[in-house]
Formats: C-alpha cells, sequence, structure tokens
C-alpha cells in the first residue's frame, strides 16, 4: 500500500491534480486511511493506465469513461474465463479435457481458413 504522497514523488507522469481528479470522476478508487489515500498495487497499475490513455493515446475526458468500462468488462470476462480453465484442470476427466481441446482447435483453424479464404 501506498500514499498519494509517496506515489506523486515516485511515479513519473503522475500528477496530484490528475490523480485527485481521476479519482473524483471514481475512474481509481483508492482506499482512505489517515486522511489520506491509500493505493494498493492495483489502483497503481490502473492509475498508469489511465495517464497512457489521456496523454499517450489522447484520449478524451468524456470518452474515457467508456474506454475504462470496455477494459473492466474485457478484465473481468478474462478472470471468468481464467477460472473456468482452472476448474475445468481441476476438476474434468481427460477425456473430456481432450474433447475440448480438440473442439477448441478445430474451431480456431476453421476461424483461420474463413480469415484467409477469398470472399464468396
Amino acid at each position: 500500500m501506498i500514499t498519494l504522497d509517496i506515489l506523486v514523488a515516485n511515479e513519473a507522469g503522475l500528477s496530484r491534480l490528475d490523480i485527485e481528479h481521476w479519482i473524483r470522476e471514481g475512474w481509481v478508487r483508492p482506499r482512505e486511511a489517515g486522511g489520506g489515500w491509500a493505493f494498493d498495487e492495483i489502483d497503481v497499475a490502473r492509475l498508469h493506465l489511465i495517464r497512457v490513455l489521456r496523454h499517450e493515446y489522447r484520449i478524451e475526458e468524456e470518452t474515457l469513461p467508456l474506454v475504462l468500462g470496455l477494459l473492466d468488462q474485457l478484465y473481468d470476462q478474462r478472470r471468468r474465463l481464467r477460472r473456468l480453465c482452472n476448474a475445468l484442470a481441476r476438476t474434468a476427466p481427460p477425456e473430456l479435457r481432450a474433447a475440448l481441446h480438440a473442439a477448441l482447435l478445430g474451431e480456431d483453424e476453421a476461424d483461420d481458413r474463413a480469415e484467409t479464404s477469398p470472399p464468396a
């Protein structure tokens, strides 16, 4: 956990004004601690993402909530897929895992053929 003062001092490209604005907008949600903010590793990563989106990719402030929302959905789906894969790896019989693997490979190959086939 890191305080706002330490974060601003140690992280190039992150200004106190920007961070405070992004907190007010709800784009990053650090914990309140001792009259200040406490940032976890995930909060720091999100701050860097917002900085990159705003300053390097020049995403407009009005568009940023949409972009962040879509990224949050994508990350959530990746977490769910990872949990599903882990559950299958732990509990599914080897035959089922092999059948799923073959089916997924078959779909990938079909997708690859569809992408490289000339239009009809």
